[in-house]
């Protein structure tokens, strides 16, 4: 089988890590591949953004802040603080917009940030460790914003957390995706 489709069949979101995590040489290796997605006009319309020890930390905070939980659910604000503490490495994942481009609108821009986030998490699962990308509802709150240092053309698409993958993780394959019922072909 070819590799590229082999590492994309066995790839899995790993939702528990391991305190290991790839070191700053490993991860602009894997970047710099990633970085090669599809780039109309060579915008590199993207960058990333590690998040280790106490900045991980800092963006608990934020994400409380963001909740606006801290008053009425102490509890719940610590328990949404303590979230990206679950991983020893967070990968933010920024558009980088430029919003007079008459050649690539916005959308094109983040789909390709977008595709840098999915190509560098394919490239880390595929290195032997565990990543998982998350979001939810705080990822574009000003707070959120502030704790990464965001422009104001800039947007935080999510956060890859990555691992190392647990001894007794399982390497399943996913159940198969039926591309036959997601193929169209216009005549």
């Amino acid at each position: 089988m070819r590799p590229a489709l082999e590492a994309a069949l066995v790839r899995r979101s790993v939702s528990k890590v391991t305190d290991a995590a790839p070191d700053e040489a490993e991860l602009l290796e894997l970047l710099g591949a990633a970085g090669r997605v599809a780039d109309h006009a060579s915008l590199h319309p993207w960058r990333v953004i590690a998040l280790r020890g106490a900045a991980r930390e800092r963006l608990g905070s934020a994400l409380a802040e963001a909740s606006g939980l801290e008053a009425s659910d102490p509890r719940g604000a610590a328990k949404l603080a303590s979230k990206p503490l679950r991983a020893p490495l967070l990968i933010a994942v920024v558009a980088v917009r430029t919003p007079d481009s008459a050649k690539v609108p916005e959308w094109e821009q983040d789909a390709t940030a977008a595709g840098v986030a999915h190509l560098l998490s394919l490239l880390l699962d595929e290195a032997g460790w565990g990543v998982i990308w998350r979001t939810g509802p705080h990822t574009r709150h000003p707070a959120v914003s502030a704790a990464h240092g965001l422009a104001p053309h800039e947007a935080l698409l999510g956060w890859l957390y990555v691992g190392g993958k647990p001894e007794r993780w399982r390497a399943e394959r996913r159940k198969p995706v039926d591309a036959a019922a997601r193929l169209t072909t216009l005549g």
